[in-house]
């Protein structure tokens, strides 16, 4: 890269693009051969990539969080104390990332006692007063405090978006402020639970906010506290110290002993053997093609680097095929694995779904679920409004491709004796109940007068901890993680409108197919979700949050 085309410095915020990868690919883990699980490198070192072939950088640095970073810690000692244990897919990809970055000759920065918030932050400053603008790369909102002229956010896209790039005045109206800084105390007021930063009792989102307009800053909000009202107040004055605190505990530090010399930081060409070898090792084959692209010489910013140019960056020897695919530095790899697979469907997939009608094989079937130790259970009803919908039917499984649906008939009487026959299942203390989206099935059967009982796990709350950010609907993750593309409801009731049906509208045949799946798909969730859980450490978390 030619270090004299202009004054650019890109700082990625290494754990934070570490992680997204990661959970990027969490529901289609990359591993290889050997078993490794190699996505956080992926996600990362491919993201890395595509930042330089998009971007040409002339300057560029990985900053990494180093030890412990007691110039918070020593002050607040349970500073970050609520977060989960590293996953393991994690630690180990780190010291293959160093060898990848020492490979293509790109700086990896770190200061003992110092988090990367505060490197990056110290050699923005110091770059800028050399004329330099910086773009740290990271989808953290802590770095917006940072935010000027010359320093701005280079933020990951949400849900298949572009990147964004925040400036000074995509802050200010972020964040209805006058000065970027004031995001201190914005995060001081409110508080991080991500960084367990306690801030002002009773204050959220809205709240700091609202006292930013009318104070300024949280010292001048702590000074004018007879202007607040009722519980507020008290809350605000108990809490006073606390709030100093974490505006200490959020201010990134700029002065960190770490030196910009702009020489250290400049792109570099890579070098192709010493990659190579590590791609080889965790078998990133395609990903060494995209590396040539990205390096290779464009007749424009936007020309597509041809076969022949990758050729010639390459080293001798070196086979290098047809185009490799191409992720978007911030693209939304779930749409990305949907339209780059092939998902099976009901038609192809090996099942045994039945239905059941009488009551003398629904009590046989009420005695088998009675031996197994989880059961997934799902109904279907006329209406997604539990407070007037009907039960047309139930379904269970507790094996994978294997479920039985129980038609329910219009004759609510009728429906009572049927749910009578399953009683026992439903209150069996020590069986595991299964949903998705159980509170919605539990107000329904309350209605029949069935009350769930027991332990229960629900495959929506599961993905939402495992996957805050990601969609939770049961069909589209079937199609993430099981790769399967379940029936919809709209092939059977119509697209939603004046027209559309109900459930109860459909043949017995189509009714079974659809609501078997559905227990079905759900059940091998939770066989996902369940082991995730608590390899992440998440299991006490969740069960206060199914219990809600």
């Amino acid at each position: 890269m030619d270090a004299t085309q202009d004054k650019r410095l890109f700082l990625i915020d290494a754990y934070a693009m570490i992680f997204r990868g990661y959970y990027a690919l969490i529901r289609n883990p990359r591993l290889t051969s050997t078993g490794l699980d190699t996505s956080a490198i992926f996600g990362f070192t491919n993201s890395l990539i595509e930042l330089i072939r998009r971007e040409k950088p002339t300057h560029l640095a990985v900053v990494f969080d180093v030890g412990r970073a007691s110039v918070r810690t020593d002050d607040f000692a349970d500073y970050k104390a609520n977060r989960s244990e590293t996953p393991e897919a994690i630690k180990i990809a780190v010291p293959y990332i160093h060898r990848i970055l020492e490979g293509m000759h790109i700086p990896i920065l770190g200061v003992e006692g110092y988090e990367a918030d505060d490197v990056i932050g110290t050699i923005a400053c110091k770059a800028e007063k050399e004329g330099y603008t910086t773009f740290m790369v990271t989808p953290d909102k802590d770095f917006a405090q940072l935010v000027t002229d010359k320093i701005k956010i280079y933020k990951p896209g949400l849900k298949g978006g572009d990147i964004e790039i925040l400036g000074v005045d995509e802050v200010k109206a972020k964040y209805e402020i006058e000065d970027p800084k004031q995001v201190i105390d914005y995060l001081a007021m409110m508080g991080d639970a991500v960084d367990n930063i306690p801030g002002l009792e009773g204050v959220g989102e809205k709240t700091a906010m609202k006292f930013l307009k009318e104070f300024g800053s949280i010292e001048n909000l702590l000074a004018n506290t007879d202007k607040l009202k009722g519980k507020l107040k008290e809350k605000v004055e108990a809490s006073a110290e606390r709030g100093i605190l974490s505006k200490k505990l959020a201010t990134i530090i700029c002065d960190a002993p770490v030196e910009f010399h702009q020489e250290q930081y400049d792109l570099e060409t890579p070098d192709f053997e010493k990659v190579k070898e590590v791609f080889e090792e965790i078998e990133f084959r395609r990903l060494y093609e995209n590396l040539y692209r990205a390096f290779a010489p464009a007749a424009t910013e936007t020309a597509v680097v041809s076969e022949v140019e990758v050729k010639q960056a390459a080293p001798a020897g070196t086979e290098v095929k047809g185009q490799a695919m191409q992720l978007d530095l911030f693209a939304n790899f779930e749409e990305l694995d949907q339209a780059t697979s092939t998902k099976s469907s009901i038609e192809h997939n090996d099942h045994l779904y039945q239905f059941i009608d009488n009551p003398k094989a629904q009590k046989k079937l009420v005695d088998n679920l009675l031996k197994q130790s989880a059961v997934c259970f799902d109904t279907e009803t006329t209406s997604l409004n539990e407070l007037e919908a009907e039960l047309v039917g139930m379904s269970f499984s507790y094996k994978k491709g294997l479920a039985y649906y129980i038609p329910l008939s219009e004759n609510r009487e009728e429906v009572l004796q049927t749910l009578e026959i399953f009683r026992p299942f439903f209150e069996k203390e020590d069986l595991l109940k299964i949903a998705h989206n159980l509170k919605f099935d539990y107000k329904i059967l309350k209605q029949y007068d069935i009350t769930v009982k027991g332990a229960m796990f629900d495959t929506m709350i599961a993905h939402y901890l495992l996957n805050p950010d990601g969609r939770h609907g049961m069909d589209y993750l079937s199609e993430v993680y099981l790769n399967y593309k379940p029936v919809s409801i709209e092939t059977i009731i119509g697209k939603k409108g004046k027209k559309q049906g109900t459930f109860r509208d459909a043949d017995l045949r189509t009714q079974t197919d659809y609501a078997a799946e559905d227990a079905d798909v759900t059940f091998q969730l939770y066989e996902l979700f369940a082991p995730q859980l608590k390899k992440e450490n998440l299991e006490e978390l969740f069960s206060i949050l199914k219990c809600r």
